[in-house]
């Protein structure tokens, strides 16, 4: 089953960059307007569920310009697949915070980078997912979830998180510091 799905991602990223190259992708600017518009028409931007996602690309036509966000169900067993913890924001259109993260947290070139590299990043919006929410005690937004690559909870961290925060987290968590010290003590040996 794994080899399976790892032999129709290979698949769906060798036709994606097929697609663009035929699209004449000569590597500039465009590439993301050129990528964004096949993967909406695939219907892989956004589903109706409320959790968003990117079509899975190669690094070379990402360019590393966003986070590549899943639905949930789907960041989970990516997750597993590819032996990564994931990263799950919970967000909602109208929270000011949220959108503050989005234009600061989630466009710093380091947290792109970083996120992509070693965890799979999942977005759930808490007001069309709402049992979603429920089932990890969503309150208050944003809320950040870090979870094992088999799905367990590590742990979470409310409210708004600048670049600057969020980064010692990420590398705590990935680097799995978490198991053996607190988080101070893992700043101050940073």
């Amino acid at each position: 089953m794994i080899s399976y799905i790892k032999r129709s991602a290979v698949l769906g990223m060798v036709l994606l960059g097929v697609l663009i190259v035929a699209c004449g992708n000569n590597g500039g600017d465009n590439d993301m307007a050129a990528v964004s518009k096949t993967a909406t028409e695939a219907g892989e931007t956004t589903d109706a569920a409320g959790d968003q996602t990117l079509a899975a690309r190669s690094d070379a036509a990402r360019n590393l310009k966003d986070i590549q966000w899943f639905p949930y169900e789907e960041g989970l067993s990516r997750a597993k697949n590819y032996g990564k913890k994931v990263f799950v924001n919970f967000y909602a259109d109208w929270c000011r915070y949220c959108k503050q993260m989005d234009q600061t947290t989630f466009k710093d070139k380091r947290v792109i980078a970083y996120l992509n590299d070693n965890f799979i990043s999942v977005r759930v919006n808490s007001d069309k997912k709402p049992k979603r929410a429920a089932e990890f005690g969503v309150r208050g937004l944003p809320v950040s979830w870090f979870l094992t690559e088999a799905g367990e909870r590590i742990g979470n961290q409310p409210g708004y998180l600048p670049a600057d925060t969020l980064l010692p987290l990420l590398k705590f968590i990935h680097t799995d510091a978490y198991e053996k010290m607190g988080f101070n003590e893992f700043l101050k040996g940073m």
